[in-house]
């Protein structure tokens, strides 16, 4: 047996502890009031990585001045672990959604729209911040969060909702509990997302990726684009790179039935190269193939004038279809993992005890992890469900909704495992898909204002905590962490997340004024729940039989793609890349990914085993230095007071 090696110390969890806050400071200043870097948005955080960065040259320094108070690699990858859990919480699409919505009905109902009479009745009190005050004070700025009477109106609705939030990432904790030896030890899955921060932790900072100049050289390449377009934002005589970022193809574009296409920008983000690079070669052929389909069918629906039906091609129904598809390919491929892991919790097989030495029984600690894992799912789930239900909702509408979130959330995961993709699925989520399928009229007035009380952290998914955590277990297995201890340190490091995230969202909006300064505060985000939700009372929507076709057209094509590559393991068209193409996930990469592909399919066929290498730590030197240098504009940024360039969106 392998022995752990020292990863989780005291140092290494107080270092963690100390920088979550400065780190969930900058994003919620970068993120909120700037409303740039965009580093939650991404697969692999750009915040944690920036700090890992800095603290592993700190490291080689250390090794080198005061060796005994150097950090070890398994400490280096907690640090980032804890950051990383930090992360998913302060991000675009969980916390900073939470206060985006929190006061929103307050603030903006209006005579016009009349929210007071259309469902203020309905709204659970208990979890939303209506106090006069305390909302002017939160909208304008100018004020000061650190007395008792500014915090006094915000103490309930956040801790109901930490419950919430941590309810259900026990959920999913307990989730890839159960899923983590098969998926990172049985299956070996790929885990690409974890390579860069592997190879930069690699023996404390000394391993060869420091030493390795082809990563300098993709280092250079990244940070020299970065440079000059960020120079442009704040000198425009220096020349811009514009096909970086979002670069609309559309201007060049004036006859039909080409002009159909809503959407044909180009990027080719250094980062998104690089990552792409770690993808299997048949999904991210697929990502960007599908995603030419999907413009190919916006053209044939202009040439046979399809596009005059109301919402054609579907894609938002399509991508509901696929990622529910793709949950239960997730969940059939769990079935018996589940199984077994509920034999070993629950069987009385124990260590050291045999008939001879009749010993008082010690379960052996990988069965008590796991009977605890079940403890915890069901404890979390009851809870969810329960709290759910007090706000408002009924059972069966409660029990629809979270099934729905955890599915998606299993397939999130392990799409994000094994292929390591982005997965902004924007037009999937339980609202819309319970909307679409069911009606507002079943739903009902209460049941859809509970629904829009809590879109804000299942509108989106960039940065869900699910796959993250997994990608921690991946991380610990390698370094040969105790699982315990580990489960310990995500814990720790959700909690403090939680707790410093709300400080730093209330200090920036108090400060700058939520709607005054803060140029990326989520104002959308209320009202898209809350407009949505007027809309659904004054023109109820009924189950249309055209938006049902097409989430079973989503759905059936996405088994079909599965069993195809069953049968057929040369097939290209990976079921995934369909479901990434019709969602959001790809608008922003699908041409840095057929960049990428076209780099890894020459290296493949034309190069050898000494080029691939070569590519690989080029790659990783193309996303660290998009990385790194984007993360230094986004301290001269607020530094100075101003916007500058971003490396993302």
């Amino acid at each position: 047996m392998v022995s752990p090696m020292k990863s989780i110390t005291l140092k290494s969890i107080v270092l963690g502890l100390l920088l979550i806050p400065l780190n969930c400071y900058w994003v919620t200043v970068v993120e909120v009031r700037w409303y740039t870097l965009d580093g939650s948005c991404l697969p692999l955080f750009v915040t944690p990585l920036f700090m890992l960065f800095a603290v592993t040259v700190l490291n080689l320094a250390m090794q080198r001045w005061r060796a005994r108070w150097a950090l070890t690699q398994g400490e280096l990858r907690v640090v980032y672990i804890m950051l990383v859990m930090s992360s998913t919480l302060n991000g675009h699409d969980m916390i900073q959604n939470l206060f985006g919505s929190i006061a929103h009905a307050y603030q903006f109902n209006t005579p016009a729209n009349q929210w007071s009479a259309l469902f203020f009745d309905y709204l659970p009190r208990w979890l939303l911040m209506g106090e006069a005050d305390a909302l002017k004070a939160f909208y304008d700025g100018g004020r000061s969060i650190y007395s008792l009477a500014a915090l006094r109106p915000w103490l309930v609705p956040l801790g109901n909702w930490a419950v919430i939030v941590l309810a259900m990432i026990l959920v999913m904790l307990c989730l890839n509990i159960l899923l983590r030896r098969q998926w990172t030890e049985k299956e070996k899955l790929g885990f690409p997302l974890i390579q860069l921060p592997l190879q930069l932790t690699m023996g404390g900072g000394e391993g060869t990726l420091f030493r390795n100049r082809m990563m300098w050289a993709g280092f250079a390449v990244a940070g020299s684009i970065v440079l000059m377009n960020g120079l442009h934002v704040l000198y425009p005589q220096v020349p811009y790179l514009a096909i970086i970022k979002q670069y609309d193809l559309r201007q060049h574009i004036t006859e039909r039935p080409w002009t159909a296409i809503r959407r044909m920008t180009i990027s080719m983000y250094p980062f998104a190269i690089g990552l792409a690079f770690f993808l299997p070669t048949d999904l991210s052929f697929s990502c960007w193939f599908f995603y030419v389909l999907r413009m190919a069918e916006e053209v044939l629906g202009a040439m046979f004038g399809w596009e005059k039906a109301k919402g054609f091609p579907y894609f938002n129904q399509q991508a509901s279809g696929a990622w529910l598809a793709l949950a239960l390919i997730a969940l059939w491929g769990c079935r018996r993992v589940f199984r077994e892991a509920w034999q070993t919790a629950w069987q009385h097989r124990v260590k050291g005890v045999t008939p001879n030495n009749p010993q008082p029984a010690t379960l052996n600690p990988e069965v008590r992890i796991l009977r605890w894992a079940f403890v915890g799912l069901g404890f979390g789930t009851a809870l969810l469900v329960g709290i759910t239900m007090l706000a408002g909702m009924s059972l069966w509408v409660a029990v629809l909704f979270y099934a729905i979130y955890f599915l998606l959330a299993l397939a999130i995961t392990r799409v994000r495992a094994e292929l390591g993709t982005p997965h902004e699925i924007y037009f999937v989520n339980p609202q819309r898909i319970l909307v679409e399928t069911l009606g507002t009229q079943t739903l009902g007035v209460r049941n859809l204002t509970v629904l829009s009380v809590f879109y804000w952290f299942n509108r989106c998914y960039r940065c869900h905590p699910m796959p993250n955590q997994m990608e921690a277990f991946k991380i610990g297995e390698q370094s040969r962490m105790e699982t315990g201890k580990l489960i310990g340190v995500i814990a720790l490091a959700t909690i403090a997340g939680l707790l410093f995230s709300y400080w730093a969202n209330l200090h920036v909006c108090y400060t700058q004024g939520a709607t005054a300064k803060c140029v990326g505060f989520k104002r959308w985000v209320g009202h898209e729940s809350f407009a949505n939700l007027q809309t659904w009372i004054n023109a109820p929507v009924q189950p249309e039989a055209t938006n049902l076709g097409f989430i079973a057209v989503g759905f059936l094509l996405t088994l079909g793609l599965k069993a195809l590559r069953s049968h057929f393991t040369a097939l290209p068209f990976h079921p995934a890349g369909y479901g990434l193409a019709v969602s959001f996930a790809m608008d922003y990469f699908w041409f840095a990914f057929f960049i990428s592909w076209l780099i890894k399919i020459a290296v493949l066929r034309y190069g050898s085993l000494k080029t691939h290498k070569k590519a690989i730590s080029f790659m990783l030197g193309m996303i660290l230095g998009d990385y790194i240098c984007g993360s230094i504009w986004a301290i001269i940024g607020p530094t100075l007071g101003r916007e500058t360039y971003k490396i993302f969106i």
